[in-house]
């Protein structure tokens, strides 16, 4: 452990510390920290919302999170340019970057008109986590286009047209090459973006209860998690296969054979995989709290630990992970080790596969591993993941915490 220890001080750190510092980097993973309030907000819906499951006279939070984490998209595609105009000292562009950069983002989300076009109806799911991935690939070409028009003026230096009338100006062509860019590829070429995406994890499909289509699955949460796009991107492709497999194993139970479809909620969410949310990070989520040495980490820790107990990590992965490549690392690395784990285990009869539908993934771990497999074998399971886990993160948690307490010595 000490010789490991001392190459991520030495050797990875460093190198950490230049992908940190790439533009790309600083950009995406600042854009994704400004709109964390708003993240925490919807978390706290979240928790509020789960009484609602037990009593009906609970009053229903979920517009709250709608206009607040469920917008997250939106804010992301304004932010992206904003802040990459920023970072360019581009300064008179930011506004205008972060507005186009949503006109092209509502545009690829192909809304529906009616009325002839008096109205238009949006599907409200890609307005937040679910259009991350659009949102993201808008962000980064409108912030490309608005960089090479950043210099570019149609009047000379020594004009007395007053600036903010040469801004207007020059923004126009930019702009106008961006919308064009968007009507041709929507209205003219009917391109769907957010189903071409979907399309390129169809294939997923087939597999998924295999032990190697299982862990890629996993593993791809994570990865794409670790950018700052949420699994539910997936869930188009991924819900329906964790359904029919739950339905399946109900079904052969009834028939008295034994269960043994993997891929479900059940196993992932409620059982033994993501034990405080996707990517396993519980432990991460613990030695904030109790063993940073930052100030930042340890705030952090404080804030996150409750949903955490409730398998809600969006506060945690957005506040440290996303973008972060010291976290990214180990999380990449949960997401197949894990998994293999999580399949070995049951596939060996260490714990019996859950034959029941239990969709309640906020009953806190250990609990819901009792409730999905009632035997003291479930509970080891989960116990050795969770120790994996924790071996997993704490060396890279040891390095960014360093690098943190470093950063905030510097600063005071």
């Amino acid at each position: 452990m000490d010789k490991f220890m001392d190459f991520l001080n030495t050797k990875f750190a460093p190198k950490a510390q230049v992908v940190g510092n790439n533009q790309w980097i600083v950009t995406l993973k600042n854009s994704v920290l400004e709109v964390l309030p708003f993240i925490l907000v919807g978390s706290v819906v979240s928790l509020l919302n789960i009484p609602g499951n037990f009593w009906n006279w609970w009053p229903d939070f979920t517009p709250v999170s709608n206009f607040t984490f469920g917008l997250l998209s939106i804010f992301v595609a304004f932010l992206v340019p904003f802040n990459y105009m920023e970072y360019k000292k581009l300064k008179k562009q930011r506004i205008i970057a972060g507005l186009t950069s949503v006109a092209l983002f509502m545009m690829l989300i192909n809304p529906k008109f009616t009325n002839s076009g008096a109205t238009a109806s949006f599907s409200f799911s890609e307005f937040g986590a679910g259009g991350m991935f659009v949102a993201i690939i808008v962000a980064i070409f409108v912030s490309l286009i608005m960089e090479a028009f950043g210099r570019f003026s149609f009047f000379s230096e020594d004009t007395v047209i007053p600036d903010f009338v040469t801004s207007w100006f020059d923004s126009m062509l930019p702009i106008g090459i961006i919308i064009i860019f968007g009507w041709l590829l929507v209205d003219v070429a009917h391109f769907n973006m957010y189903n071409a995406i979907q399309s390129i994890f169809a294939p997923l499909a087939s597999g998924a209860d295999t032990i190697y289509g299982f862990t890629f699955i996993l593993f791809l949460d994570c990865f794409i998690y670790s950018m700052g796009i949420s699994g539910w991107v997936l869930s188009p492709v991924t819900q329906p296969l964790m359904l029919g497999g739950i339905a399946a194993n109900v079904a052969a139970v009834a028939a008295g054979n034994p269960a043994t479809h993997v891929f479900t909620s059940e196993v992932i969410y409620s059982g033994w995989a993501w034990i405080g949310g996707v990517g396993c990070t519980m432990p991460l989520a613990l030695m904030m709290l109790l063993m940073a040495k930052s100030q930042r980490l340890k705030a952090l820790g404080k804030a996150c630990i409750v949903p955490s107990l409730f398998n809600i990590n969006e506060p945690l992965v957005f506040g440290t992970v996303v973008w972060n490549p010291y976290l990214m690392i180990p999380l990449w690395i949960n997401g197949i080790v894990i998994p293999i784990i999580t399949w070995l285990g049951l596939k060996m009869g260490l714990a019996a596969i859950p034959k029941a539908l239990m969709q309640m993934w906020y009953i806190p771990f250990p609990i819901s591993t009792w409730i999905v497999s009632p035997s003291v074998g479930a509970i080891i399971l989960m116990a050795i993941i969770f120790v994996v886990a924790w071996l997993i993160w704490f060396p890279f948690f040891k390095v960014y915490d360093g690098q943190v307490l470093q950063e905030e010595a510097a600063r005071n």
